[in-house]
């Protein structure tokens, strides 16, 4: 069994600030270390229900050499391999050779959720609100178009409360979930100690690896539309000559094309 993770820092239990999560900031290696070991503990759950290989990959903008470069390699379980420094939804080789299923750790809210810990969705300072066919997703709708065009389910969302229901409300109430804080504030949780909440993540992949069928593979639909709202006009700037792409007006851009994939790569690369 073939076992794809994908991970992001902000819903990690004991992450309730920036600093934990840019790099170079003064509480950034507590951060690191956080988001390590709830990666081990999926690993563990995964090898436990069976997976016979498993790849994690950093999805964590943290900024300069950084960027998707999060973990920290000598904690990392020797279960696994993974993938560091790889631009965001760009690695596809797992999926594109027969994934079984994906599960997401350490997710966020997206963006205006009310508590929603550190939620945003991209950028918390760029973007607003994102959009597949007129449903409006965050992150974790990204990460499950992308597994999802290549037949992989996600069977598995950590990260607050509030992603939780996120997750279940696009994919599906056979989605496991593992709420490791509930979000007081977008930068207060009242928190799961980490010990217990990687024990918690490891029971949770062992669980959603038994039935693999659970949910099914994330389509936002044939045709797709992407479309996007950001901050304000100076964000526009990068889409308005890429091919495929429209500017509807000041703040808002469109990608269309026959499936999310081609939308996602004419609009995002």
């Amino acid at each position: 069994m073939r076992v794809l993770i994908m991970s992001d820092m902000e819903g990690v239990s004991g992450i309730v600030d920036w600093q934990q999560v840019n790099g170079g900031a003064p509480m950034y290696e507590e951060g690191r270390r956080l988001y390590t070991e709830e990666i081990n503990a999926a690993v563990r759950g995964a090898r436990a229900a069976g997976a016979t290989e498993i790849v994690a990959v950093d999805c964590h903008g943290a900024g300069g050499g950084w960027n998707f470069n999060s973990l920290i390699p000598d904690l990392l379980d020797p279960g696994c391999e993974w993938v560091a420094h790889h631009s965001w939804t760009g690695y596809t080789e797992l999926l594109e050779q027969g994934c079984d299923a994906a599960l997401f750790i350490g997710m966020h809210a997206k963006a205006g959720t009310t508590d929603g810990v550190l939620s945003h969705t991209v950028s918390s300072q760029a973007w607003h609100n994102l959009w597949f066919n007129g449903v409006l997703v965050g992150e974790t709708g990204i990460n499950a178009a992308l597994c999802g065009h290549w037949g992989c389910p996600v069977l598995l969302v950590t990260g607050d409360e509030a992603t939780c229901n996120e997750g279940r409300a696009l994919l599906g109430v056979g989605l496991t979930t593992v709420a490791v804080k509930r979000g007081l504030s977008r930068f207060s949780a009242r928190q799961i100690s980490p010990a217990r909440a990687r024990e918690m993540i490891e029971a949770g992949a062992r669980q959603a690896l038994q039935d693999l069928k659970a949910v099914s593979p994330y389509d936002p639909g044939h045709p797709s539309e992407i479309l996007v709202e950001v901050a304000s006009p100076d964000h526009m700037e990068r889409w308005r000559h890429k091919t495929g792409v429209e500017v509807l007006d000041s703040r808002r851009v469109a990608s269309r094309a026959g499936d999310w994939w081609a939308a996602w790569r004419q609009f995002w690369f």
